[in-house]
């Protein structure tokens, strides 16, 4: 007798192969196919008339890993029909940690909780942050990569310097030790404080450590809009440098000046590709980004954190000169302001001391409340001490279709929830069952089979997980199983925590997770480690 049996199902094996009709079954958390009309028992039936069952739904792009365990952050993978996640991206992980300069660590991360483990403190290495991770149980597996933000913030802090000697030495032996216990390479966060100051020779050296293991290194670039392809090039020549694999977090063309460039950076990584450098990119999709709205800040700003950032802006002299410099496009940095065209295309998602202005642009802010925008930009940053989320609108479709349609490009949603509540993007609940939607339903982009394939067997691939994405006898049992006809999301920029539609049944290990768009109370996932 089997566990579990989904009967009248069309399959989508995750190969990319045309669907066909079947009956899967999983035993001990492994599957087993068996053919239309198979009548073996089992003691949970699911009849899939009229549904698709797929593999589980991969995220490789997560930053579940700050509110790990709580269920808020669960819901919101799962009811997308996420299995796994690929957590500690964009150079911030929760571990190592330096006691001495942890209060930096969460200040940078304040945009993904407001809260932290108590034991944090003991993080100070990935084998005791491991000691943590595993007593939490979990409805979906993770896997970890190690942040170089919060490498060199255990290493130096937020010094705006090249790295001595000594501190990279440092910072190799931390990221080493969290390889040799299953951490899966490294991440980096080149417009976030202080990964921003490090160069291409340091993070090339970091990852020759990482291409020992065979790990993956992930980068939110300096730059994605108009020092994008010099921002690409960096990032192939860490490849091209380390021998280690390269993958490009949420690749996109920012501001109306560039759009339609998606086209030349894409030849930019075939090209890398061909030279035999290993090189994939993940995408969300939407036409808008999310991230602090200190961000729009030049960076030389921060080299006393957030708080310090702050200190500056209540200089009225000097915000007069920040003022100017975030209007000047020639300015050396990842210019949000600019690539959204001005404040008109700069969303409040949250700012908690300053509620008047959530919910709106900064431009409508400034109309309603009769002032000025760069003054209702600075009073929200000065007020809520830093930390305040913006969306980002600077994207155009045609970028976002040319992205999604090369050959090693696969959703990953960037997702951040800080409670059941908190408005953020609406890609934390939406990205895959959008992906769906957006790309294949409405627009045409890709064949369904082409889009799931990119949802599960690639980043199966890519991220080395063993035995998933792709529905086979022997592998593991995680599964979605979704209605084609209703599957879309919902969540949107003012109620950005509404559950997908479509979502019937998500199935981890052979337990179903998520039915009834709830949680059923199963937690079989399990950390997964690299090369363990």
């Amino acid at each position: 007798m089997y566990d579990l049996l989904i009967k009248n199902a069309k399959i989508i094996d995750g190969t990319g192969s045309p669907a066909v009709d079947g009956t899967v079954a999983s035993l001990n958390g492994k599957l087993h196919i068996l053919p239309v009309g198979d009548t073996s028992d089992a003691k949970e039936v699911i009849d899939g008339a009229g549904l698709i069952v797929s593999p589980g739904f991969v995220d490789v792009h997560s930053h579940g890993d700050v509110p790990l365990g709580k269920e808020f952050s669960s819901v919101s993978k799962v009811s997308q029909g996420i299995t796994t996640q690929i957590a500690g991206q964009c150079g911030f992980s929760m571990f190592p940690v330096n006691p001495k300069t942890m209060h930096l660590m969460q200040e940078g991360m304040a945009i993904f909780t407001d809260d932290f483990p108590k034991e944090m403190e003991t993080f100070t290495s990935f084998e005791n942050y491991l000691k943590y991770a595993n007593k939490i149980k979990l409805p979906e597996n993770v896997k970890f990569l190690t942040g170089h933000v919060s490498l060199r913030i255990a290493a130096m802090g937020f010094d705006n310097r090249a790295a001595t000697p000594a501190e990279l030495e440092h910072m190799k032996s931390m990221l080493r030790e969290s390889l040799e216990n299953g951490s899966m390479g490294l991440c980096t966060g080149l417009i976030y404080i202080p990964s921003a100051f490090s160069d291409v020779e340091e993070i090339a050296e970091l990852c020759k450590v990482v291409a020992e293991y065979d790990g993956v290194y992930t980068t939110h670039m300096r730059n994605e809009s108009n020092e994008i392809a010099k921002s690409v090039a960096e990032s192939i020549d860490v490849g091209r440098r380390s021998g280690c694999k390269v993958h490009i977090s949420h690749l996109k063309i920012c501001g109306k000046p560039h759009w339609g460039g998606a086209k030349d950076i894409l030849k930019m990584i075939e090209d890398a590709q061909k030279e035999g450098v290993k090189v994939s990119v993940d995408q969300y999709p939407y036409t808008a980004s999310m991230t602090h709205l200190s961000a729009s800040v030049p960076p030389k700003y921060f080299t006393n954190g957030i708080s310090g950032m702050v200190e500056f802006l209540k200089n009225p002299e000097l915000r007069e000169v920040i003022k100017k410099e975030i209007m000047d496009p020639n300015e050396p940095f990842e210019n949000q302001y600019v690539n959204c065209d001005g404040f008109d295309n700069i969303f409040i998602s949250k700012c908690a001391a300053t509620p008047q202005y959530e919910g709106m642009t900064i431009g409508d802010s400034a109309r309603k409340f009769d002032k000025d925008g760069f003054d209702v930009f600075f009073e929200i940053l000065i007020e809520n001490k830093g930390i305040a989320t913006a969306i980002y609108f600077c994207m155009c479709d045609e970028d976002v279709f040319e992205i999604i349609s090369f050959k090693d490009t696969m959703p990953g949603t960037d997702g951040i929830v800080k409670s059941e509540f908190d408005r953020a993007h609406p890609r934390a609940y939406g990205t895959m069952p959008r992906a769906i939607d957006y790309f294949t339903k409405r627009n045409k982009v890709l064949p369904l089979e082409k889009m799931i394939y990119k949802m599960t067997a690639l980043p199966a691939e890519k991220f080395q997980l063993k035995g998933k994405g792709i529905i086979a006898d022997g592998m593991d049992a995680d599964l979605v199983v979704f209605n084609p006809e209703t599957v879309c999301d919902t969540a949107d920029f003012l109620d950005s925590n509404k559950k997908s539609d479509g979502i019937e049944y998500v199935i981890v290990a052979g337990e179903v997770i998520y039915k009834d768009k709830q949680l059923t109370g199963a937690t079989p996932g399990k950390v997964i480690l690299h090369n363990k």
